[in-house]
């Protein structure tokens, strides 16, 4: 099931199954999302929870018992129930059972909204821990592939621009999806890096320290055509590796994949985050359609 939203200058669909935004047109009827074609990549925007990235040996430790999980956790390969939706407006709502309890021991209830704001999207997540007695431990993160440029034709000669001054540190992934220690430098030339489709031979880059909370592509003239904006942790940029796809993933992250030396348990897995008892979570970031 796909709903759409729409206002004056944007419409939007999104499915129900994993509440993935999988259209983003404007009133030309330009198409600025990945259409999920299995040849580059089976996704459009999946949202990651209640993991983000790989965990080490594929596996996380709680109270002594290990639990399998696979990448970026269960959510976005289940069907939400529509919880409400309007002209511009869509909720969903995705609750623990059986089958969820079984591999992630925490009842939870995971919100995930869509509003238009004139030219932006704004994206909405809340979690709520239902439970009186037990923290619930968990990551969210987004995963929109944007289309570079507009409608598709390839990075090759686009920009990636971020909101900072000087250079960009980053970090890269090892062959189990695990964050390796060393850190490398993105030289930027007026907060730009012309994209090439060798910048993600080596997977996602992973930028931590909160050192921006927005990023946009731009296109060969330097013009910027979609910008996320964010107050997560850290994010992600990510295409995939040796396949010249014709989109480019900005993606604002609360947790991260494990570290390739990590071996502790959940509670202590790093940018995880913890949620008390009958508490809720709440965060949001925005994709802008157009000038930045």
């Amino acid at each position: 099931m796909i709903y759409t939203i729409q206002n004056a200058c944007l419409t939007v669909q999104v499915k129900k199954a994993g509440a993935e935004l999988c259209s983003v047109k404007d009133t030309a009827g330009a198409e600025y999302l990945f259409d999920a074609n299995p040849a580059y990549w089976g996704r459009s925007a999946p949202v990651l929870f209640p993991f983000v990235g790989s965990l080490r040996d594929k596996a996380f430790v709680y109270e002594g018992k290990t639990y399998p999980m696979g990448q970026h956790g269960f959510a976005r390969d289940m069907d939400f129930s529509l919880l409400k939706k309007g002209e511009s407006e869509i909720w969903f709502r995705l609750v623990s059972d059986e089958e969820t309890l079984s591999k992630y021991p925490f009842p939870f209830v995971l919100d995930v909204g869509y509003r238009l704001e004139d030219h932006a999207i704004r994206v909405l997540w809340r979690v709520e821990n239902p439970s009186s007695e037990k923290s619930l431990y968990f990551s969210i993160g987004a995963h929109p592939a944007f289309l570079c440029p507009p409608c598709g034709g390839g990075m090759d000669g686009c920009y990636l621009g971020f909101d900072m001054p000087g250079s960009l540190s980053y970090r890269l992934l090892n062959g189990q999806g695990l964050v390796t220690e060393q850190v490398h430098t993105l030289p930027l030339e007026n907060g730009l890096f012309r994209l090439s489709p060798g910048l993600f031979d080596r997977d996602a880059l992973i930028v931590e320290g909160k050192q921006t909370g927005r990023v946009w592509l731009a296109d060969r003239e330097k013009k910027p055509f979609v910008t996320v904006e964010f107050d997560a942790p850290l994010f992600g940029v990510w295409s995939p590796a040796g396949k010249d796809a014709p989109f480019v993933c900005i993606e604002p992250w609360y947790g991260r994949c494990d570290a390739e030396g990590f071996s502790g348990d959940l509670t202590q897995r790093e940018y995880g985050e913890c949620l008390l008892p009958r508490q809720t979570f709440q965060a949001d970031y925005q994709i802008r359609i157009g000038e930045k």
